[in-house]
């Protein structure tokens, strides 16, 4: 097939189906036949607001970045690929020669080529070209559905893994069940944790989390008149200490705590809720600025990081974790599309739900001629 169509933004609440023409691919690149691509929150807020703190889509852009496809075509100096192959994709290629390549946080590279960020194009086409070591084999009995989840386990992976260093036994409190952090608390589990707290305004969301990653729930409270943000978050990681039987030091503390919401009133109880001593791990990503409790972010030496993407060993600790079964990805594709749906894929995405009423955690959009069902 010598056609590429492919799914372009043009402007805010713009997509269109457009031909592109098939990539031409480097010495050390291959091209992929894309086959299954999730949608990311980033994608939709692309849709519905053009940007992304600086990232502003100026010219049509193609959406999607959570993918994997079956390798079509190799380079001169690809050796370790052959068309056929299944292959999970990390979507952004570095330029390798800057400090923060050099250090091992390439996630960092001023120069990152990354899938449907501005200006550089996604995935959601029929093909994909990304240098060879950006792709990781899949084992036979992992599917490319669960390829392209790799994508978001990725980014848990490289919060709880790699930025927090989470060690065994630990106490974890996750702000927001979205698909991230649910991925969040799958991974905290299967490293280790001996608690998961799942934080989230959705009580569906949190029956899921319950049911998928988590040991413990907590649905925050309704905001009171004449409360101010911070006053809330005072109150709210009170009641949460409270109804969980939580401290702030020993062993009924929270060691860790990763917001995955990006609410101002999530991150301003987290640090309520943290133990003195304690790890803050930012990963996602919502108001641009936020008042926090710096007082009380100093007196109890919290760490607090941010979690940008991910970096060096994250997709191969993801694979290996689902390969292994200490991470099972299907439960949260909830929707799946054809190529030719993917306009009502983001708008469910986007509303939440589908036409039915059932609710969205993670929609997959499956490459041009591929059945919606077939996992591959």
């Amino acid at each position: 097939m010598s056609n590429n169509p492919s799914f372009v933004l043009k402007k805010v609440d713009d997509v269109v189906f457009e031909e592109k023409p098939i990539p031409d691919i480097k010495d050390d690149e291959v091209l992929i036949a894309v086959k299954k691509t999730g949608i990311c929150g980033s994608d939709v807020h692309f849709l519905v607001a053009g940007r992304i703190g600086d990232y502003v889509v100026e010219k049509p852009m193609v959406l999607g970045h959570e993918s994997a496809g079956i390798v079509h075509k190799v380079g001169s100096k690809v050796t370790d690929l052959k068309p056929g192959d299944r292959v999970a994709m990390e979507p952004g290629a570095t330029c390798r020669k800057c400090d923060a390549c050099k250090r091992g946080r390439y996630e960092l590279c001023p120069d990152i080529v990354f899938a449907a960020t501005p200006p550089h194009d996604g995935t959601l086409a029929r093909y994909y070209p990304i240098p060879a070591d950006l792709c990781y084999k899949l084992p036979d009995h992992l599917t490319l559905e669960d390829g392209a989840m790799m994508e978001p386990l990725s980014v848990a992976i490289h919060a709880v893994a790699n930025i927090a260093s989470i060690k065994p036994a630990e106490t974890v409190a996750v702000f927001g069940a979205g698909p991230v952090g649910l991925l969040c608390m799958a991974v905290a589990r299967a490293l280790g944790a001996a608690r998961v707290i799942a934080v989230d305004i959705v009580p569906s969301r949190l029956e899921f989390a319950k049911s998928y990653a988590a040991t413990d729930t907590y649905l925050p409270p309704q905001f009171q008149e004449g409360e101010s943000r911070i006053e809330y978050s005072r109150r709210n990681a009170k009641q949460m200490q409270t109804q969980l039987g939580l401290e702030e030091r020993g062993l009924k503390a929270v060691d860790l705590i990763v917001d995955a919401s990006g609410a101002e009133v999530s991150i301003q109880t987290g640090i309520y809720v943290a133990k003195h001593g304690g790890r803050f791990v930012q990963v996602g990503m919502g108001t641009p600025e936020v008042q926090i409790p710096i007082t009380t972010l100093l007196v109890k030496e919290i760490d607090f990081r941010g979690s940008f993407r991910y970096g060096p060993g994250d997709y191969q600790l993801a694979i290996a974790l689902v390969s292994q079964g200490r991470i099972d990805l299907k439960p949260l594709v909830t929707h799946r599309y054809s190529f030719d749906q993917a306009a009502e894929a983001f708008q469910a995405t986007r509303a939440g739900k589908s036409p039915d009423g059932k609710p969205v955690i993670k929609a997959v959009i499956s490459g041009p001629d591929v059945d919606p069902a077939s996992l591959l």
